[in-house]
């Protein structure tokens, strides 16, 4: 019992003493601490004072070049040839075809300009046969436009179209020592037709690929300059026999198709419809088709194809086609 006491005796001192020694060290703490003053460093405000600075002038003379080019040029060339002794047959021929193709485009605000320059040009040679054209185009299309709304716009245009050089039909005769031989007779030459158009209207394109042109007001002046070719084409183009000139008012339509469809492979279709108001049961139509696969950067194959109908150079449609593989440069790539 004696022990317990003793015990709880020291326990009360030393909490005791230490409760003061704890209040003396926090009494120390406290004048110790330092405060720092509400505005220890002065602030003073700005001035500011603005003067005119001189810039040099910039060395660079900018300008914006609203006009874009294309430019392709191609050349195919198809040779064959054969032994006298050949058991399959055949025949030694030579073809060579040529085309080039030049298009601008000038757009600044709701102005544009658009022109396009097309030849195409090619010849075939068989042995025993005389020289055949397979392709002859000389093409000019003009087309200033003014943009109505985001799709529409009011256009005027020009274009030409003829040939380079003569197209013959072909026939055989008997010679004096009775073979036969090839002649050939002239049915076109260049201007022989020849044909200007002009035209007014209106322009749909709503994509970047793709546009029609509806032409109300179109007039087209047909040229045959050669007045010996009735001779082999009795209609002579439309125009009358001992005539140079004929002038027609027409409704025209126009459209464009150019797109890459697949890799490598590009589409390009144009289709004009031309129908006179003095015989609308009549209507020339053209359809060209070119399709283009890239082998590599210059080697193409080109499949070419036209349908025509024009009633005052023959009563039924014409159709042509060309497959070539050949070089075709284009710029830009």
């Amino acid at each position: 019992m004696v022990k317990r006491l003793i015990f709880l005796l020291c326990l009360t001192c030393s909490l005791s003493a230490f409760s003061q020694d704890s209040q003396t060290d926090t009494t120390d703490l406290s004048d110790l601490r330092l405060y720092p003053s509400k505005k220890p460093l002065p602030v003073r405000r700005p001035i500011l004072q603005l003067q005119p600075v001189e810039i040099a002038d910039s060395p660079l003379d900018l300008k914006v070049n609203y006009w874009r080019n294309w430019v392709s040029f191609g050349v195919n060339l198809n040779q064959a040839a054969f032994s006298d002794n050949w058991s399959g047959g055949g025949v030694n021929s030579m073809a060579i075809g040529t085309s080039f193709n030049y298009k601008t485009d000038y757009t600044k605000g709701d102005k544009n300009y658009v022109s396009e320059v097309i030849f195409q040009y090619g010849k075939i040679k068989n042995k025993g046969q005389l020289q055949r054209k397979t392709n002859d185009r000389l093409y000019w299309d003009n087309k200033i436009s003014m943009k109505l709304s985001k799709n529409w716009s009011f256009f005027g245009s020009l274009n030409f179209e003829s040939q380079f050089d003569r197209g013959f039909s072909y026939y055989k005769e008997k010679d004096e020592d009775g073979n036969e031989v090839e002649k050939q007779r002239t049915i076109s030459r260049f201007m022989s037709p020849g044909y200007l158009t002009e035209s007014l209207g209106f322009e749909y394109k709503p994509s970047k690929y793709y546009w029609l042109r509806i032409g109300t007001g179109t007039a087209r002046q047909t040229f045959v300059l050669d007045k010996d070719i009735y001779k082999n084409i009795p209609k002579n183009y439309g125009v009358d026999t001992g005539k140079v000139f004929r002038n027609e008012l027409a409704f025209q339509l126009v459209s464009n198709f150019e797109k890459d469809i697949m890799q490598n492979l590009s589409l390009k279709s144009r289709y004009a419809m031309f129908a006179n108001y003095e015989n609308l049961r009549s209507i020339d139509q053209r359809l060209d088709v070119s399709l283009l696969a890239k082998v590599n950067r210059l080697i193409n194959v080109t499949v070419n194809g036209v349908i025509l109908y024009d009633d005052d150079a023959s009563g039924k449609i014409q159709a042509s086609q060309t497959l070539a593989l050949g070089l075709l440069y284009k710029f830009p790539h």
